[in-house]
């Protein structure tokens, strides 16, 4: 959930990732998940003439933001598109000196209950990030057979009940489909119910099905090839993510290109391990005042790392 810095006292966790970028004045870097402009304002502020900035997102609403907001700026690009797809930009064929990904839905999708994203706000059923393309949330439901439901909701969502709420999925859409939030998650609070724990009974199946909908793991490993692709040697990866499925794709991206894998005495060594990455610092995790002011970065995990040269 993409929260947006605001004017003032500066969040902690946007410190920290404007200080992970190290941005330098003439240096080109690229925000992939430009939401309302929060980190991009950022970057520029820290840029001098010579600087570059690209953004991307496929949202357009969040285009139509950017573009009005800075396509008066020589130093700033913008694409419409998933940053999965950021390898492929000729904007970023030159090389990057930073890449931001922050990832999962906008605070301005959640807030605005006709995306359908929420369960805590009645829209049309749809989750999609670029309204234009793929099939809506309700589309999937009204189509997919009770085990690839369950499958999802499990994957996803780690949902427990994955499979009973399949079924119950399956058996009322036989009657009414479902077009609204509210009713699907009328459904799984029925099945589900509230538990010991303070957390609705819809908030795992709805990010399962917005991250099936959205390919959201399978762009996010994408991404991350691409970026390690496309960056300068020095340059930086600050990636946000908001739960664990992202946050362990991110971890082990990382480990993956830092760390040479466990030997194994039985099979002959056959390549020496050459690091292309090295992680910069620990997690970071927004302090107490910031999650206090925007309970969404509560669950808000940072991570660094820079790129390394072929003799590091």
């Amino acid at each position: 959930m993409r929260g947006e810095a605001q004017s003032g006292h500066l969040p902690v966790m946007f410190v920290q990732v404007m200080e992970g970028l190290r941005v330098r004045e003439n240096g080109t870097y690229l925000d992939g998940t430009f939401g309302r402009g929060g980190h991009a304002r950022g970057v520029l502020q820290r840029l001098g003439p010579g600087g570059r900035l690209l953004l991307m997102d496929k949202d357009p609403e969040a285009i139509a933001h950017a573009e009005q907001t800075f396509a008066g700026d020589a130093r700033v690009a913008i694409r419409r598109d998933s940053f999965a797809t950021l390898a492929h930009w000729d904007a970023a064929a030159e090389g990057l000196d930073g890449v931001l990904l922050d990832l999962g839905v906008s605070s301005p999708q959640l807030d605005v209950a006709e995306r359908g994203f929420s369960f805590g706000k009645d829209g049309p059923l749809d989750m999609r990030m670029d309204p234009d393309h793929g099939e809506s949330a309700a589309q999937w439901l009204a189509r997919a057979d009770e085990a690839e439901i369950a499958d999802v909701l499990w994957t996803y969502g780690e949902e427990r009940l994955s499979r009973r709420i399949a079924k119950a999925i399956v058996a009322r859409r036989g009657e009414k489909p479902f077009t609204r939030t509210a009713d699907l998650a009328d459904l799984l609070g029925a099945v589900v119910g509230r538990g010991k724990h303070d957390i609705n009974p819809a908030t795992r199946s709805f990010q399962a099905i917005r991250i099936h909908i959205n390919r959201e793991l399978a762009d996010l490993e994408t991404g991350l090839d691409g970026a390690l692709e496309r960056l300068k040697v020095g340059g930086r990866l600050a990636v946000i993510s908001f739960h664990s499925l992202e946050d362990r794709i991110v971890k082990r991206f990382i480990s993956r290109h830092a760390k040479a894998p466990p030997a194994n005495r039985r099979l002959p060594e056959l390549d020496v391990f050459v690091p292309t990455l090295k992680a910069i610092g620990d997690a970071q995790r927004a302090d107490a005042a910031e999650t206090s002011a925007n309970p969404r970065a509560r669950s808000a995990v940072l991570r660094v790392a820079e790129k390394l040269g072929a003799a590091a």
